[in-house]
């Protein structure tokens, strides 16, 4: 049993029998989805409500994910892991989430977007240094990835000079959301490699659960809970808006955690930054904000970057991971150590 792949499936929709292609689109069709709604989402609640409570909508939002779970008949007697081992990832996740949305107070979406849109390189250069990963990748994903970080430099740079609202505070939260976001990714994929039997509703259960009461200190100290309910009780539709939002988001999340247990941290960055692109381009479609072109070679280096990246990684993707599987599986008796490691 140890030898053998765990089996997985998305909403029902098996996917360890399928072909990698068949895998990696199921996926990536869910997040898209999931995503693209809760970017229209977000930006309508930020940018046309001026609603900036960063920290109350991931404290809601979160409730709504226990409720799906819960839907989808996940129970605590089925995990695997203990539950100290979601204490870090639960940390960094829940700050990533609430400095993400609380940015948005401080910058329009698209500059939001693009910043998040360079995760992968942190993501690769973290993987370095997590244990039980100890990731290595070629020059050519590097320079990809940097790549993208020159194109993001443009395209910010345009949208300060076309945006009213872009300010330093919001660059500093989007920032530090983005150094949380490289070691998310890492701690996931440390995860399901060191348990392979980790599902990814055990990974987005226990996440939530540990990680809501850390959201309590910072809106208690920056008086966001109670402003934020306040402003809410006087708009109740504002609930609607992120329900709806919360469950799309919950579809795009669960399909992120498969990507990572199949494919890894470092691609499944790749493909969320290519959906981040398409997301951009409606965002300018939908509210109708100037493109210059300067916006526009920032997002011709993104693309060069991605298709850099994602090109060479899909020939030998596939050989690589079913090397990795039998050592891991052989390897199983120093998993104890290294899963303590992650705590």
């Amino acid at each position: 049993m140890k030898g053998e792949e765990p089996s997985r499936s998305l909403f029902g929709i098996p996917l360890t029998e399928r072909p990698k292609w068949q895998q990696f689109l199921l996926c990536s069709s869910g997040f898209f989805f999931g995503y693209l709604v809760n970017g229209i989402c977000e930006e309508y609640v930020y940018n046309r409500l001026q609603f900036s409570y960063g920290w109350y909508f991931t404290f809601v939002q979160g409730f709504v994910y226990l409720g799906l779970i819960h839907l989808q008949g996940f129970t605590t007697k089925q995990m695997v892991n203990p539950w100290n081992t979601y204490v870090k990832l639960s940390g960094v996740l829940m700050g990533s989430h609430g400095l993400t949305k609380g940015s948005l107070a401080f910058l329009n979406y698209p500059a939001q977007l693009m910043f998040k849109s360079t995760k992968v390189l942190p993501v690769m250069i973290m993987g370095a240094f997590i244990p039980g990963l100890r990731r290595k990748y070629p020059l050519h994903e590097y320079i990809s990835a940097v790549l993208l970080v020159v194109g993001l430099i443009l395209f910010t740079l345009a949208d300060a000079q076309t945006s009213p609202n872009f300010s330093v505070v919001g660059v500093v939260m989007v920032s530090s959301a983005l150094v949380m976001d490289s070691f998310v990714g890492n701690l996931q994929e440390a995860i399901f490699t060191m348990n392979p039997e980790t599902t990814q509703m055990e990974m987005l259960f226990c996440s939530t659960v540990v990680g809501l009461p850390l959201l309590l200190p910072p809106m208690l100290l920056t008086g966001e809970l109670f402003t934020a309910w306040n402003s809410c009780k006087e708009h109740l539709y504002v609930y609607a808006v992120l329900v709806f939002e919360a469950m799309a988001t919950y579809v795009g999340q669960v399909s992120v955690l498969s990507l990572v247990a199949i494919f890894g941290a470092a691609t499944t960055a790749l493909a969320t930054t290519a959906r981040k692109a398409v997301t951009l381009l409606l965002s300018y479609l939908i509210f109708t904000k100037p493109l210059t072109e300067q916006h526009c070679s920032g997002l011709l280096l993104i693309a060069m970057g991605i298709v850099l990246k994602l090109l060479p990684d899909y020939k030998d993707s596939n050989p690589q991971k079913q090397k990795r599987k039998p050592q891991h599986c052989e390897d199983h008796i120093g998993q104890d150590e290294e899963r303590n490691s992650l705590v």
